[in-house]
């Protein structure tokens, strides 16, 4: 039986399943419910059914243009060799195991969804599909990851779409002042996160302007970057309830400090964290460091995807800790492979690696799918890590950079875009059509902007992600 038969089949059982979510989603006050995907631009785009219509929804799908995954920021779209256009259509799949209430959005609730064709195959241009399909191929090797995102945000006062941020507080970087001028709006958000049951770690304000930063427990790749999208939407929403929006886009203000979005990543075997307990540096197995190797090696290629927006470049500059030399090291926040061993006692659970260069406009189904392919590619090739990186390259002496073999990310758009294109590695991966779609959206959104100076592309994009 093919996998198309096979999803045909299960129709009946989806629609039984979707039965009965939607009679607990009911009986909850929900009246609606949301399906979303993120296309190649990074925005979460939406469809919404009532709860009633959710067994339709979930055996039939609902309908939506493949033209979205041509969109870019600023809601024109452009043209890949398969994907553009007005013709075709897709069907949203709801993935009922994550649906659940919105406790920001009284009588809504929300489901991520997969996108198959109408004849019920699985849609090449799938991103959350081709996380799942690259978690897949690790497991097939023994390989489990687990991996979680970091939040940033810049909260400001509700105002007109161009307007400059009007901060709520003025407090100091990381200082308990801006815990205090915001502390209803950040107690409603963790309790509709405890509400939702996502495991929020931590809580904090950063460093530039109205910003602070939220970590949570890791998952799997898909429900990562499911836990990604969900934790967005609550800030916005619960911030929204309190008269502010918020941004998480990569530049907020030319020439200040950006919002991230650092993946933390672990490869596990056998129910053993691989980043502890080998021979490695700082304990790291030898598949740990082949799989971080193999991450590290593609990164110029990987900023297509993870540092992807016209604003981007002016988020990733050097001792601003945001991982713009392509290098590792130990608790060394300017690298942008940056090793945790975590704290004496809690090593063998705590110990993972965090990708730093990565930012707010990135699509995270895509971060997940093409960081596991990256890993993946160092482990079959059996790859080593340099030597370690200590302090800020940025203030090396001249040729200690190539001396150590360390080098600066792509500085433009179209730099990371040409590295994306040589990557055989990711082209196989993401296979022909979500490749070339998501080159296309780049290569549109860096033509959209050429010439454009560092404040014009934050007015345009600010508000966007």
């Amino acid at each position: 039986m093919t996998d198309q038969q096979q999803w045909l089949r299960d129709r009946g059982a989806r629609a039984q399943e979707a039965r009965q979510v939607a009679a607990r989603l009911h009986a909850e006050g929900v009246g609606g419910v949301l399906l979303t995907w993120v296309d190649n631009a990074g925005i979460t785009r939406v469809k919404g059914v009532p709860v009633r219509r959710l067994e339709h929804a979930a055996a039939w799908g609902v309908g939506a243009s493949p033209v979205f995954d041509a969109f870019l920021v600023d809601d024109s779209m452009t043209r890949g060799r398969f994907i553009g256009g007005p013709e075709g259509d897709l069907r949203l799949h709801p993935d009922l195991d994550r649906a659940v209430p919105l406790a920001a959005q009284p009588g809504w609730a929300w489901a991520p969804a997969d996108r198959y064709t109408q004849e019920g195959e699985p849609h090449p241009g799938c991103q959350r599909r081709f996380a799942r399909r690259m978690a897949e191929r690790a497991l097939e090797s023994g390989i489990e990851l687990r991996c979680a995102f970091e939040v940033e945000w810049v909260a400001a006062r509700a105002g007109g779409p161009a307007e400059e941020p009007d901060y709520p507080t003025q407090g100091a970087a990381y200082g308990m002042d801006r815990m205090i001028d915001l502390s209803d709006c950040l107690r409603d958000l963790l309790q509709a996160l405890d509400d939702q049951g996502v495991a929020v770690h931590q809580v904090h304000p950063e460093y530039a302007p109205g910003q602070y930063e939220l970590s949570v427990a890791p998952e799997d790749p898909v429900g990562a970057a499911d836990t990604c999208v969900l934790v967005r939407q609550t800030i916005r929403a619960v911030f929204a309830r309190h008269g502010l929006r918020v941004s998480f886009a990569p530049a907020v203000e030319a020439g200040g400090v950006g919002n991230g979005s650092h993946l933390h990543l672990s490869p596990w075997r056998d129910g053993q964290n691989l980043c502890h307990g080998g021979t490695g540096p700082y304990g790291l197995t030898a598949e740990a460091e082949a799989f971080l190797a193999g991450v590290l090696a593609e990164l110029p290629a990987l900023l297509a995807v993870g540092a992807p927006a016209p604003g981007s470049p002016l988020r990733l500059v050097p001792s601003h800790w945001a991982g713009a030399y392509r290098c590792w090291g130990r608790e060394n926040r300017e690298a942008a492979l940056r090793l945790v061993t975590g704290g004496r006692g809690e090593e063998s659970t705590a110990a993972n690696a965090e990708v730093k260069c990565f930012d707010g406009a990135a699509n995270p189904y895509l971060v997940t799918g093409a960081v596991l392919a990256a890993g993946l590619g160092g482990l079959a090739a059996g790859r080593t890590l340099p030597p370690e990186s200590r302090d800020d390259p940025a203030t090396w002496p001249p040729g200690r950079l190539e001396q150590l073999g360390v080098e600066r990310l792509p500085q433009t758009v179209a730099e990371s875009l040409a590295h994306f294109q040589r990557s055989g590695l990711l082209k196989e991966a993401m296979g022909e059509v979500l490749h070339d779609i998501v080159c296309a959206v780049r290569q549109a959104e860096t033509e959209l902007f050429a010439g454009s100076p560092p404040e014009q592309v934050v007015a345009a994009t600010r508000w966007r992600y």
